[in-house]
C-alpha cells in the first residue's frame, strides 16, 4: 500500500472508529488496514489510535494527524477540480474591466460573444486602474506594467498617441499648426489622471516642449469625452491613435503635426494569479491577444457590428449616446439635457 492509500487507510478508519468498516468501504481486510496503519505509527513514531478489543480512539496525536490529512485531501480534490477545468468548455459569467477604448472595446467584444456563446459577459466600462482582486473582477484591461505577485498579466497590444481636430476647428482659427510649439495658440483638450486628477502630459520628442505649458480649454477623465468634443471643433486631444481610427477615416477628425509626440504604450490583460485558469478566462486572454491588438490601423469590423448580439449593441449603443446626443444637442443649438430628453423620447 503507497503512502496516499495509507493516509487514506487512516483517515477512513479514524471516521469509522472500526478497521473493519474501513476495510469494507475500500474493499480490504482489517488486517490490511491495520498494517498499514501500524507502518505509519511506526515511520512518525507516534501512536495514532488507542486500541481495545471492542473500539479503537484517536489518540492527541491522531487528532492532529486526521487535520493533517483531511487538508491534504481536500487540497488534492481542489487541485483535480481546477485541473479538469481546464479541459471543459468554457461557459459561465466573466466578470471584465476595461475602457472603452473610443468604442473599439465594444466591437472586439462583440466578436468574442459570438464566438463563445456560452460565455456570459459581465463588462464595466471604466479607466479607473481599481483593484483586481479586491473588486472581484476575473480579468482587468489596462495600460502599463503590473507589479503585484498576487497577479498574472500579459501584453495584448501596442498603441501610440496622435494629435487630432476637427477640419471644421482649423476652418475656424484660419490655420494648422505644423509645429509642436504652435499649439500654444491654440485650444486643447486634456486628459486626467481618475485617480489623482494629475492632468496627462503630451509627451512630446522635443526637449524644449517638456517646459511648455499647453492652454487648457477642457479637461476630462475620458477619452471618449476627448473625442466627442474634438469632433465638435471644441479643439485639439491627444488620445490614443486606434480609438480615433473610424474618425479619421470618415474625415470627421485629422491628425496633425505627426511625429512630434515619443510615446508607446501597451495594453495588457491582467488578472489573480492561479496555477489552472478556468477555459472562459483562458479564452478571453488568447482572443484579446489575437484580435485586440491596439494598433493604428485595428479593425473596425463591420460584421462584428451588424451581427453583434443584441444585448450587447445595446450597450454599446448607450454608450455611443451620450455624445450622439452632445452632437445633436450642439448642432441644434440645444442644451445636452434637451438633447437627452429628446432621445429617450424618441
Amino acid at each position: 500500500m503507497d503512502s496516499l492509500s495509507a493516509l487514506n487507510a487512516f483517515v477512513r478508519a479514524a471516521e469509522f472508529r472500526s478497521f473493519a468498516e474501513a476495510g469494507r468501504e475500500l474493499r480490504l481486510s482489517s488486517s490490511a488496514i491495520g498494517k498499514a496503519i501500524s507502518r505509519l505509527e511506526e515511520r512518525h513514531g507516534v501512536r495514532l489510535f488507542n486500541r481495545s478489543t471492542r473500539s479503537i480512539t484517536l489518540t492527541h496525536e491522531g487528532q492532529l494527524f486526521l487535520e493533517s490529512c483531511r487538508r491534504i485531501f481536500s487540497e488534492i480534490e481542489s487541485v483535480e477540480g481546477e485541473f479538469a477545468q481546464t479541459r471543459s468548455a468554457p461557459k459561465g459569467k466573466l466578470r471584465v474591466s476595461m475602457p472603452l477604448l473610443g468604442g473599439v472595446a465594444t466591437l472586439v467584444l462583440s466578436r468574442f460573444m459570438r464566438d463563445y456563446p456560452a460565455v456570459e459577459l459581465d463588462m464595466d466600462f471604466t479607466e479607473r486602474p481599481g483593484e483586481v482582486i479586491d473588486s472581484g473582477y476575473d480579468v482587468v484591461i489596462r495600460a502599463g506594467d503590473v507589479d503585484d505577485s498576487r497577479l498574472m498579466s500579459r501584453r495584448i497590444g501596442s498603441y501610440g498617441l496622435a494629435l487630432i481636430c476637427s477640419p471644421g476647428y482649423l476652418a475656424e482659427k484660419g490655420c494648422t499648426p505644423v509645429r509642436a510649439e504652435d499649439l500654444v495658440d491654440h485650444a486643447c483638450l486634456h486628459l486626467k489622471d481618475s485617480a489623482t486628477g494629475k492632468l496627462h502630459r503630451w509627451p512630446f520628442a522635443s526637449p524644449e516642449m517638456s517646459h511648455v505649458t499647453l492652454p487648457v480649454v477642457a479637461v476630462a477623465n475620458a477619452t471618449e469625452a476627448l473625442i466627442a468634443f474634438a469632433e465638435l471643433g471644441m479643439g485639439i486631444a491627444c488620445v490614443p491613435d486606434f480609438t480615433v481610427h473610424r474618425q479619421l477615416a470618415d474625415g470627421s477628425l485629422r491628425r496633425i503635426i505627426s511625429g512630434c509626440l515619443e510615446y508607446r504604450g501597451s495594453l495588457r490583460a491582467i488578472w489573480p494569479s492561479s496555477r489552472f485558469p478556468s477555459p472562459k478566462l483562458r479564452v478571453f486572454i488568447d482572443f484579446m491577444a489575437k484580435h485586440g491588438s491596439a494598433r493604428s490601423e485595428f479593425p473596425m469590423d463591420p460584421d462584428a457590428v451588424e451581427h453583434a448580439p443584441a444585448h450587447l449593441s445595446a450597450i454599446a449603443s448607450r454608450t455611443a449616446s451620450s455624445s450622439a446626443i452632445a452632437l445633436d444637442a450642439y448642432r441644434d443649438n440645444k442644451s445636452p439635457a434637451e438633447g437627452a430628453s429628446a432621445y429617450r423620447s424618441s
